[in-house]
């Protein structure tokens, strides 16, 4: 018999506080080679130009987390400027930096400007490294480990540079592109001169840069390494941020002192190196590394964080955000009633005159109005350099869709000289489209892959920046830029997606509802995926679906057939002897990736061969995923047990691509009594808040609920009984309903024939109403019955729209 519903209250454990963990992200997209300086209570940034102009482009902060804007410095050089050096000296600001075979200073007396034009220092080497000795005397670091004497002005050079620095010595058996000393900046601390640079060359592998630092009680050495070297390293592919290097050093108004450097998101080249942040402790001897948390600096005043992409295009001058390719052309504008005027040159984007702005997210939409003026041609572009770039320009009569140099497509244009252009940019596979009046769309081409336009394959250290392209003869228009993240907030949600199996099929179902209530299975409700395509042992179970941060859709699934030999796919009951594993054994996950719910990629992973120690595992059922907001990681949680003993709740991390577990699995709950199975986790974030709802085998089973302030692990076990039914259930799913504080307890109530889900609402977490079960209350399906094991999302009205249209028209068996 059910047991009684416990009546009493849990005392929970609440307010433990995690602090921040680093690196963190300060400024994200193609911000490379960053230098920084403190001025009292503010905080200045600037990066590599290399051929975009005007150049370094300064921030500002107050607290090293929030940046904005405030200037650019460079507007005329030759080759490509990088790797610069913002120091403050005696009331005035300098960066140095080379370009073209030497190097060069430009100098301020507010940090806003304006800039001096650069005057040659007339020495070579690159990434130069300000540094003031105790007598006043200036001196620049540069790479390789030499070092040269400044005037005092520190606008010509004194003398030859010299070699006084051999770096640091990394293990031979590294994977780094080359020893490449490079980036010295310097820092005095205590009585030591701190040379902080870079070594393993700026990309290639993953492992390949690094900080390494050494010090000295003399401006010009002799140095010694630091026992704590690399700094800062990617070590795995695993990492999250590749390419680790580069960095610099800053103290705080506190008295902290802070690192900054870049890397490349894993996945990400064509983004650029972003810019991140980590504190730094020093050691009892005198020595810096890196630490994961830091206490915040509380600023004197607000700071918005970002750029500003988008534009009006108001004028008289050009945004902040923009900058031109190897040339600096204001004259080249004009600004008329809100419509940015372009004179053309050249024919492709190869050669045609181009605006750029810096995407910064891994999934984007841009858009833009486009006028095609007389004999021009113009259009929207994604450009990495002359040689790599993708997008959509006309001349009024065609459309010309770029893939690449070498890859061009023309289709004609019935819209005429003026379209809106869009272009969306998923994870690097992008989807152009046109469009006359914003109303209608035509989709010009989709799953176009451009993930491979950067530097490995192309050079460069560029980025695959938005552009503005004009070439031809005449002017282009350009009005109503557009730049959003594309990741849908719930603002932006419509519909719900349900996802379930079918003991009779083993294959995965989806059906959709427009108000959370009434429910329409996709494919006639027949599987939209057959479970004998996917799986080891043929057959699916426990789906699971998770939008993730980037907004792609995360799909994991239980490999597992519990009729197999049935059906004919095996000889025996189960995998292996089931009196030694267990009903149900299997070894194995499916997990699939998508950006539009119809293309999948697919992965299937097999616990035992993860590790020695995971042989005898007896099952892996019910995964779910889940972001770990302070590892930056997919998680993914699932039901596990050793051969036949109790079931446990497990978690693993997982890489961005959905197809490696890069972790070994470790403890998410187990119940207090260990002989008592607890199954099928599901948890839900509520402000800082994490709950987990799972099955509770004692007695029987039912749904119980588990809390904790961090997502892996410390949950706090909770005796009430959550669901409201007098029979087994199982398969517990969380989902709120859009627009409302309410939430909804899903479960499947397996111990009935035929199978159903049950409901209950809550808009707390204690006080819950009853929705009774599909097509028994105000829960409805129209077309299946008998769902197993569901998960619930939200998809917006497009997503909906495509979805439903595209199964209207591939209904399969």
């Amino acid at each position: 018999m059910k047991r009684s519903i416990i009546l009493f209250l849990f005392a929970l454990a609440t307010g433990i506080f995690h602090a921040q963990e680093y690196p963190r992200v300060i400024i994200s997209g193609d911000y490379a080679d960053p230098t920084i300086l403190r001025d009292g209570n503010d905080y200045y940034l600037t990066h590599s130009p290399f051929y975009y102009a005007p150049g370094f482009l300064i921030w500002h902060s107050q607290d090293l987390i929030n940046w904005e804007p405030v200037a650019r410095a460079l507007t005329e050089w030759t080759g490509s400027a990088m790797a610069p050096d913002l120091i403050k000296y005696q009331n005035k600001y300098y960066i140095y930096y080379p370009s073209a075979g030497t190097n060069w200073v430009i100098y301020a007396e507010d940090i806003r400007g304006p800039w001096s034009k650069p005057i040659d220092l007339k020495v070579g080497g690159i990434d130069p490294g300000h540094v003031v000795g105790e007598d006043g005397k200036r001196y620049l670091y540069l790479s390789k480990g030499q070092v040269i004497g400044l005037s005092d002005d520190g606008l010509s050079t004194i003398g030859d540079a010299k070699d006084v620095y051999n770096g640091w010595e990394y293990p031979k058996g590294w994977d780094t592109e080359c020893m490449c000393l490079e980036s010295p900046k310097l820092s005095y601390k205590d009585g030591y001169y701190y040379m902080t640079s870079a070594e393993g060359g700026t990309a290639g592998p993953a492992t390949s840069h690094m900080v390494v630092s050494a010090r000295s009680k003399s401006p010009l050495g002799p140095w010694e390494n630091s026992p704590y070297n690399p700094v800062v390293h990617t070590y795995s592919v695993t990492d999250n941020w590749w390419s680790k290097g580069h960095g610099t050093l800053v103290d705080d108004v506190n008295g902290n002192w802070w690192i900054v450097y870049h890397a490349y998101a894993k996945g990400y080249h064509t983004l650029g190196r972003q810019t991140l942040l980590e504190p730094i402790e020093w050691t009892t001897d005198g020595w810096y590394r890196t630490k994961s948390t830091a206490t915040p600096i509380q600023p004197n005043q607000s700071i918005k964080h970002g750029l500003e992409l988008s534009d009006n295009f108001k004028g008289p001058e050009l945004g902040i955000q923009w900058t031109f390719w190897k040339e600096y052309a204001p004259q080249s504008l004009a600004f008329k009633q809100r419509t940015l005027w372009v004179e053309a040159k050249g024919t492709t984007p190869a050669d045609g005159r181009m605006l750029l702005t810096t995407a910064e997210d891994k999934n984007y939409e841009t858009q833009v109005d486009v006028q095609v003026g007389k004999g021009n041609t113009a259009g929207l572009v994604l450009f990495y350099n002359e040689s790599a770039y993708a997008g959509i320009v006309s001349d009024g009569k065609k459309f010309v869709i770029y893939q690449g140099a070498e890859k061009k497509t023309e289709l004609p244009n019935t819209i005429g000289k003026q379209f809106t252009a869009k272009i969306q940019n998923q994870g690097n596979s992008v989807r152009i489209m046109v469009s006359k009046d914003q109303k209608t769309w035509i989709t010009l081409i989709e799953h176009m892959d451009v993930s491979q336009f950067h530097h490995n394959n192309y050079r460069g250290f560029f980025a695959l920046r938005i552009g503005l392209f004009s070439a031809g003869k005449g002017t282009a228009g350009f009005s109503h830029f557009r730049y959003k993240d594309a990741i849908p907030q719930e603002k932006d949600m419509s519909a719900y997606l349900m996802v379930f199996h079918q003991d009779e099929t083993h294959g995965l179902y989806m059906a959709l509802s427009r108000d959370g209530y009434t429910f329409t299975a996709l494919n006639d409700a027949k599987p939209v995926i057959a479970g004998d395509t996917i799986a080891i042992q043929q057959g699916i179970r426990d789906p699971h679906i998770f939008r993730g941060p980037d907004g792609a859709f995360y799909l994991a699934m239980t490999d597992l057939h519990i009729y197999a030999q049935k059906a004919g796919f095996r000889s025996t009951e189960w995998e292996r002897d089931g009196d030694e594993y267990g009903w149900g054994n299997n070894r194995g996950l499916v997990l699939m990736k998508s950006w539009d719910l119809i293309r999948w990629k697919r992965a299937n992973v097999s616990f035992d061969k993860l590790s020695a120690g995971l042989s005898e595992v007896g099952c892996v059922w019910a995964p779910e995923v889940a972001y770990d907001d302070q590892k930056g990681k997919l998680m993914i949680y699932f039901t596990m047990r050793y051969k036949k003993e109790a079931n446990k709740l497990y978690y693993v991390y997982v890489n961005d691509d959905f197809d490696t577990i890069e972790t070994t699995p470790q403890i998410l709950f187990e119940y207090p009594d260990e002989k008592v199975s607890a199954i099928d986790g599901d948890i839900t974030k509520v402000g800082d808040t994490y709950r987990l709802f799972y099955v509770s085998h004692d007695g029987e089973a039912g749904i119980k609920q588990a809390v904790s302030s961090r997502i892996n692990g410390d949950y706090v076990y909770d005796p009430r009984w959550y669901d409201l039914e007098a029979k087994a259930c199982e398969a517990p799913n969380v989902w709120k309903r859009i627009g409302e504080e309410k939430w909804v307890l899903m479960y499947d109530v397996y111990s009935i024939r035929p199978h159903n889900f049950g409901f209950i609402e809550t808009a707390d977490f204690v006080h819950f109403k009853d929705l009774g079960r599909f097509n028994e209350g105000v829960m409805k399906t129209t077309n299946f019955t008998s769902p197993k094991h569901g998960a619930v999302i939200h998809l917006t009205a497009e997503e909906a729209d495509k979805l439903t249209n595209y199964w209207l028209n591939h209904q399969k068996d």
